[in-house]
């Protein structure tokens, strides 16, 4: 039986709205959610996108400046020189496989 996907809706004032738990949740409740494995979208209130991945990369983000970051700017120079060239679908595939290896 496969469950659907919690649905969390961002308002135009910028808060997070969890539908399933009926509350307003930040940025760290998402990592829980990530970490806990549970399926969710994140979706824009007003323009009715989905913006799952940018609320993913805000949590990065907010990691990333902590005082013991994950990625190094060499890396992140990488991946950023990838874009939009014919490495880029490289990248992004070499990048998925590690980091799946290296999970399980």
């Amino acid at each position: 039986m496969k469950t659907e996907a919690r649905q969390i809706k961002k308002y135009p004032n910028r808060r997070l709205y969890d539908t399933a738990e009926s509350r307003y949740i930040t940025l760290v409740d998402i990592q829980h959610l990530v970490q806990q494995g549970i399926a969710f979208s994140v979706i824009d209130k007003k323009a009715n996108a989905d913006i799952t991945r940018g609320i993913l990369l805000q949590v990065i983000t907010e990691h990333e400046r902590a005082a013991e970051p994950v990625m190094s700017r060499e890396f992140l120079t990488h991946v950023i020189r990838s874009y939009g060239t014919p490495l880029q679908t490289g990248v992004s595939g070499a990048l998925d496989n590690s980091v799946r290896q290296f999970a399980s």
